[in-house]
């Protein structure tokens, strides 16, 4: 008899024993944990898709600014840490102590932190020509590798008014003044420039403009309409500088006779307009139509710097006072690899003073990261084509991102892609 009754206890004690350690797992265990500091974390770029997907889930996130490299705080379910599994994402499993823990650090005066809570999966275009290659522009090849989701769409839906379907948009290697990429001098001949041309004058054509130019101002001014109502726009390279001399030049033939059968205007400098551009001013229009260039707003053929020294920084904002740019910024380094591209960086003396400059190589008088308000919407530029292949050119094989998951340079452009997802706020940009 005493026997059984030591056994009875026993099993007593040990089923409270696991009713206890079921109960402390279930308070305490309640958090998935991505560090993304340059030391514990495998793959920063999917990192940012386990973030999107958990949005896509319903469930709420919280981006921690300045705090292990701008880590991640999800709900946890077991979902979740399955997913960061597969894809290959460091994480932790933490207790609500240890999570409300790192919000008391992070929200003390003394600290350069904040946490911003992500609400809602931002739905993405990315504005291209249907025929590009997936490497033919590093958001496609980031987001594909990132495992967030996108819609490709290109004037017709733009015209169409399909950009009020989308929360962010991103605007491919575009040329925006009609001059098909000025590759004129150098690829003319080319079968692929060729039938670009051909494809870009049907389209203008069919949808009801008689040049390139006109067709493509069209575009660029719903792409206005749709950041001043509200939207987040996010450029690289030559849609950056194609997209504000589009805007400037609405009215003037800027074009040679090779792009749109007739001769450009005579001094049409003096009739550029800088008041209706998002970024730019007081530049000078490249008129040479065999040279690869839109204007003196890109360094490329002005800067003076080798590839081993070729880097530039980020600028370090207030994360409580300047959540926006402070978000913009987060990375595991503070000293991002240059990058090539027909517009590689933008001259400083050409940003309007109202755009916030975020990185810079300040030797070299450069600016390659910049971001501004129009109306109530955002735009980001971003000098360069891909952050990991040096001077991508025509032809280049793809850039693998399996061999880069952890490219600061790629984690600016994801940056972008989450920050629509805040909670908004009143914020000061």
């Amino acid at each position: 008899m005493k026997n059984i009754l030591q056994i009875k206890q026993q099993l007593r004690s040990s089923i409270l024993l696991l009713a206890l350690l079921f109960v402390t797992h279930s308070i305490f265990a309640s958090f998935v944990y991505i560090p993304m500091n340059d030391n514990n974390q495998e793959n920063h770029l999917k990192a940012y898709g386990i973030t999107y997907w958990t949005l896509e889930k319903g469930l709420k996130a919280k981006w921690l600014l300045n705090y292990d490299g701008g880590a991640f705080l999800i709900e946890h379910t077991p979902e979740i840490e399955n997913e960061c599994k597969i894809r290959g994402v460091s994480y932790q499993v933490i207790s609500d102590l240890q999570a409300e823990n790192i919000l008391i650090e992070i929200s003390s005066p003394s600290k350069n932190m904040k946490e911003v809570l992500l609400e809602k999966a931002p739905k993405i275009a990315v504005y291209s020509p249907k025929s590009k290659l997936p490497w033919d522009d590093a958001v496609t090849m980031v987001l594909t590798y990132a495992e967030i989701p996108f819609d490709v769409i290109y004037d017709e839906e733009v015209l169409d008014e399909k950009l009020l379907l989308y929360e962010w948009l991103h605007l491919h290697h575009e040329d925006f003044t009609g001059q098909f990429g000025k590759f004129y001098g150098s690829y003319r001949t080319a079968p692929w420039y060729i039938e670009e041309k051909k494809y870009q004058e049907e389209t203008a054509t069919k949808l009801g403009f008689s040049k390139v130019s006109e067709e493509k101002l069209a575009v660029t001014k719903k792409i206005r309409d749709y950041v001043i109502g509200g939207g987040f726009m996010f450029a690289m390279c030559s849609a950056t500088d194609s997209f504000d001399i589009a805007l400037s030049a609405e009215g003037v033939d800027i074009c040679e006779s090779m792009f749109d059968g007739d001769p450009s205007e005579a001094s049409y400098q003096s009739k550029i307009d800088f008041s209706r551009t998002f970024a730019f001013k007081d530049y000078k229009l490249e008129r040479n139509p065999v040279m690869y260039e839109f204007s003196s707003i890109d360094m490329t053929m002005k800067r003076k710097i080798q590839r081993t020294t070729d880097y530039f920084s980020l600028m370090n904002f207030s994360a409580k006072w300047d959540p926006v740019p402070t978000m913009l910024c987060q990375n595991h380094t503070q000293l991002v690899k240059g990058f090539m591209g027909q517009t590689t960086s933008f001259d400083r003396n050409t940003v309007k003073p109202t755009v916030l400059i975020m990185g810079e190589n300040k030797t070299n008088g450069e600016a390659r990261y910049i971001h501004g308000t129009k109306g109530k919407g955002m735009f980001t530029f971003y000098g360069g084509h891909d952050p990991e292949d040096y001077s991508h050119r025509v032809g280049d094989p793809k850039t693998e991102l399996d061999l880069h998951p952890n490219s600061p340079g790629y984690r600016l452009i994801l940056n972008n892609v989450l920050f629509p997802a805040a909670k908004k706020k009143k914020q000061k940009t």
